[in-house]
């Protein structure tokens, strides 16, 4: 199996070369590759990324930002993988959880597999960024009739053609709850397993907002009042 790893990135040349470091030197159980979508950044992340020479690595640049969707659609396009993983680059996700995210799909209990942040380690988190990333998953629940741990996490593994169907048209943050309201829209479950997770703030150029949230909330109303199609897929 060849793994598609697709870190979207947009002005982060503080943490760009860390990311690709840390996300290369992973020993994965599979064949990988990383694509990288420079999403218009106007800071030295595309000069960076120029210099880095790995075979595994290819980046793609877009002229002007056009958000976390659209640079994870662009990377999807030209992925290679039978499987895909969304990594960010602002070192919140330690790549080296991505194997265990692998670990029940190699053993064939799940096709799609979330990373679980417990917001319980020891860093400092911002109380209204976590209970706000609760009550989005709250909502998914309720909608849906699932039990899901967490809905906005950035690791989400599932085969490439999957994604490549539920054909995502946000092209910001929303993409995350809209991935989500479409796989249990198809009643499609994500197996979860706990990841380690280290919140930045805004200080440090945290992009999200409250208004993201709003937005979640109303793609999963959204894509719930949607049809259910005739055929879903086989759930895990």
């Amino acid at each position: 199996m060849k793994l598609s790893i697709l870190m979207p990135v947009y002005n982060e040349e503080e943490r760009i070369a860390d990311a690709l470091k840390q996300a290369l030197a992973v020993d994965y159980p599979c064949e990988i590759e990383l694509v990288v979508v420079d999403d218009g950044s106007r800071d030295g992340t595309g000069e960076i990324l120029g210099r880095v020479d790995d075979a595994r690595l290819r980046v793609i640049t877009h002229q002007r930002n056009a958000g976390k969707g659209a640079a994870i659609k662009t990377a999807v396009d030209s992925a290679e993988g039978e499987y895909m993983v969304i990594l960010d680059a602002d070192l919140e996700y330690d790549p080296q959880d991505i194997p265990r995210l692998l670990e029940p799909v190699l053993d064939g209990r799940a096709t799609v597999v979330y990373g679980n942040r417990t917001f319980g380690s020891h860093s400092s988190y911002s109380f209204w960024y976590v209970m706000g990333n609760k009550g989005v998953t709250l909502a998914a629940n309720v909608l849906y009739n699932s039990y899901i741990g967490d809905l906005e996490t950035c690791f989400k593994l599932m085969p490439l053609e999957l994604y490549r169907s539920l054909q995502v048209r946000s092209r910001g943050f929303g993409m995350e709850a809209e991935v989500t309201g479409k796989l249990l829209r198809q009643r499609i479950r994500p197996y979860e397993v706990p990841i380690s997770y280290r919140a930045r703030g805004r200080e440090e150029g945290k992009k999200i907002t409250w208004k993201d949230g709003v937005e979640a909330i109303w793609i999963l109303a959204r894509e719930r009042a949607r049809r259910r199609p005739a055929t879903p897929a086989a759930a895990h």
